[in-house]
């Protein structure tokens, strides 16, 4: 079975087409970042009227590179929650003008649990050389969640069937690698700039605090945010209301190489603890990162050498927004639950993956 995925929640236009739940055979990602990082941030609008027009060359090409034409595609499966409403809008009207023209089922995805799926694809097409998991992630399996809108700690019992354990309660860890980058005056996006600086910097210079969650499994990075403000201010010899812009061309390189290897430091331990802790409760089969900090190579080695059992680990392209993740959800789901009516579907901007599970046999 063959699922054309369709990915466009944010600022990445994508599709791609897989096979079976495991085997990739096209992955096109149109990328908006050279846009964005001129503003330090997504521009909604910007990247929504980006999306119109790129989606429909885009899908097309995903399609074409699987080797195959419309009639080879047996379903179609879109993120249609959580993200930008204008973004989400592009890709779900066009998913569900594709489905109702070429009379294909429809499977709509919530994008924070598509991310886990990267995990699941370990085969490609021969033209396509992407370096995959070997095998697929086993049952139980305690997904950790992490990229610029969300960290939560997820228990998969099976397909469909999760239990969100903890979640952040402010920013999300990739947003906080945004903001630190900003304040330390490294380019955006924050999470890429700041794991290439702190390579060069010592990651015990800065003594930084972690939050004390009443939830065991929860996250909080706002607090560490302000405390790296806070120092730098510090640092750089000014008082708390000197404005946080003007701050980065006080630091010379080392300050702020060892400020950004401070803060991912404590950052990713505080992200492992939890994992490490739910690990140790909850036993699982398998453990996986999802996401686009899941790209951290710290993040990974971290979790490689604390968690006792093997970790494989997407590839990064997987774990940026894409829209094979999406496909393979899709498959999974098309399996299970009834597909979406093309002319009812409605986006959904904000979405917890507490109201989302879908197996039939959730109790």
């Amino acid at each position: 079975m063959k699922v054309l995925g369709i990915e466009s929640s944010c600022d990445e236009t994508a599709a791609a087409v897989v096979q079976d739940g495991y085997r990739l055979l096209s992955n096109v990602v149109n990328s908006q970042i050279d846009i964005h990082k001129h503003y330090g941030g997504v521009v909604p609008e910007i990247a929504a009227r980006s999306h119109i027009e790129v989606v429909n060359p885009v899908i097309q090409a995903a399609v074409t590179q699987a080797g195959g034409t419309w009639d080879d595609i047996d379903a179609i499966a879109v993120t249609y929650a959580p993200g930008l409403i204008g973004s989400l809008l592009v890709g779900t009207l066009a998913a569900r003008t594709l489905a109702i023209t070429h009379n294909k089922p429809l499977y709509a995805v919530h994008h924070v649990e598509g991310h886990v799926y990267a995990n699941f694809i370990t085969e490609q097409a021969e033209h396509l050389s992407l370096t995959l998991p070997k095998n697929q992630p086993k049952f139980p399996m305690l997904a950790l969640i992490v990229s610029g809108g969300h960290s939560q700690l997820v228990l998969f019992k099976n397909h469909g069937d999760y239990e969100l354990l903890g979640q952040t309660q402010d920013d999300a860890v990739g947003e906080a690698f945004d903001k630190v980058a900003k304040i330390i005056g490294l380019p955006y996006p924050g999470g890429p700039s700041i794991a290439k600086v702190a390579l060069e910097g010592d990651a015990h210079r800065y003594t930084l605090p972690k939050a004390r969650m009443q939830n065991p499994y929860d996250y909080s990075f706002s607090g560490l945010k302000t405390a790296v403000l806070r120092a730098v201010q510090a640092e750089c010899g000014k008082p708390y209301d000197f404005p946080s812009h003007e701050l980065a061309a006080l630091l010379n390189d080392v300050q702020r190489n060892d400020f950004a290897a401070s803060f991912q430091r404590v950052a990713v331990e505080t992200l492992v603890d939890k994992a490490k802790t739910a690990f140790d409760a909850y036993q699982p089969a398998s453990v996986v990162i999802a996401g686009g900090v899941a790209a951290n190579q710290e993040l990974r080695r971290e979790l490689s050498a604390r968690i006792p059992i093997a970790i494989e680990y997407a590839p990064m392209s997987l774990c940026t927004d894409n829209a094979a993740m999406i496909a393979t959800l899709g498959y999974y789901m098309s399996q299970t639950v009834a597909p979406t009516d093309p002319y009812s579907l409605e986006v959904v901007p904000s979405l917890s993956m507490t109201k989302t599970a879908w197996s039939r046999h959730e109790t």
